[in-house]
């Protein structure tokens, strides 16, 4: 196996493509050799999820589309970015008992934590941002 796998699909900013998102995500790990129920790819799937939907709800309309991206990088590391050409990085929102939404980014960074990772985020060329979620890698090697 390579040294270095990419895959990345790019989905009009609807909020059907959360959903989308999730399914290209799991079918790619499943490609590289990560089982779809275990806890390693539940946990990408609802960073994924949570990225997505930053992307849909929050760009106001000024990100016709977003990207999902999957770098695995030596069997040891996997990146999940999502990219969108909102210029504005997401905050972390006080949260509040009654609160329903703007837990994302705290719960997308508590994740990445909690597998040994951590969630950064990147400009693009065009003014936009990429989320990213590093994580070490847990699928089973190839014999």
């Amino acid at each position: 196996m390579a040294d270095h796998q990419e895959a990345s699909v790019t989905l009009p900013s609807d909020p059907a493509s959360v959903s989308t998102a999730r399914r290209y995500v799991t079918d790619v790990l499943a490609e590289w050799g990560l089982p779809g129920g275990s806890d390693t790819a539940e946990t990408i799937r609802l960073i994924v999820s949570e990225l997505a939907t930053n992307a849909v709800q929050h760009t106001f309309g000024q990100s016709p589309d977003f990207t999902v991206d999957l770098r695995l990088e030596r069997h040891e590391r996997l990146r999940v970015g999502v990219t969108d050409s909102h210029p504005r990085r997401p905050k972390r929102l006080p949260a509040a008992v009654q609160q329903d939404n703007g837990r994302g980014m705290a719960i997308v960074r508590w994740l990445a934590a909690e597998c040994g990772g951590r969630l950064r985020v990147t400009p693009t060329d065009d003014g936009g941002k990429t989320v990213w979620a590093e994580l070490p890698w847990t699928a089973p090697a190839e014999p």
